[in-house]
């Protein structure tokens, strides 16, 4: 039976959301401290218009507000060291970082890479799941018609259909990308877009420089 009804109505306005082996029950029963933290931090999100025209060769200041506050809660970026033993012997299996992990959640922040990262994120939560170290793992995104917004902004070419969005991660998600994870997924609509005025110096001069794993598709 799915469990989508737990999330708040006033998310379910803000967000896409699709969950997948009821992963909002999970999350709202087996782990009710991470479920509130993550409620909080969309409950409070707003897109700006300066964000989206800053982001650039740089990590996006829409990612690291998000993921900054998961880490004002106590959340870390984290790398998990795993291996799988076969009558003594020992193999490696590697797993990618989360980009926030408190307890047994895994979230990852997917607002402008190329789609295949949705691939690497539920293959990580399959595999993460299946060695017992996650309950359920929560993906947020973007919403593809956020895109007519980005045109308008002048940063249409940015935001391409093969970067991610919504429409690219939810087949995935139907086609058991994640395995037997619970898995939620949240994509921002323009719902929660805010214009206020084009970036400030100060907002492009606090940009840092991106890392491989971020999101700064040009």
């Amino acid at each position: 039976m799915p469990t989508e009804h737990l999330i708040p109505d006033d998310l379910r306005e803000m967000y896409h959301v699709k969950e997948w082996h009821n992963a909002a029950g999970v999350l709202a029963t087996a782990c009710p401290e991470e479920w509130d933290e993550i409620i909080t931090v969309l409950r409070e999100f707003r897109l700006l218009r300066s964000q989206v025209q800053a982001a650039g060769k740089n990590k996006s200041p829409i990612s690291r507000g998000i993921d900054s506050r998961f880490y004002e809660m106590g959340w870390e970026e984290k790398k998990f060291e795993t291996a799988i033993t076969i009558d003594d012997v020992t193999r490696e299996s590697p797993t990618h970082k989360v980009d926030c992990f408190k307890g047994r959640v895994a979230l990852e922040l997917e607002w402008n890479n190329k789609d295949p990262f949705f691939d690497r994120d539920l293959n990580n939560f399959r595999l993460l799941f299946d060695l017992g170290a996650i309950d359920v793992g929560v993906i947020v995104t973007r919403a593809s018609e956020l895109q007519a917004i980005f045109k308008k902004l002048g940063k249409g070419a940015s935001y391409g259909s093969s970067t991610t969005h919504h429409e690219k991660l939810w087949p995935r998600l139907d086609g058991r990308g994640g395995g037997g994870c619970p898995v939620l997924t949240f994509a921002i609509t323009p719902a929660i877009y805010i214009d206020d005025g084009p970036p400030t110096a100060t907002t492009l001069a606090d940009m840092p420089t991106v890392e491989e794993d971020e999101d700064a598709v040009d």
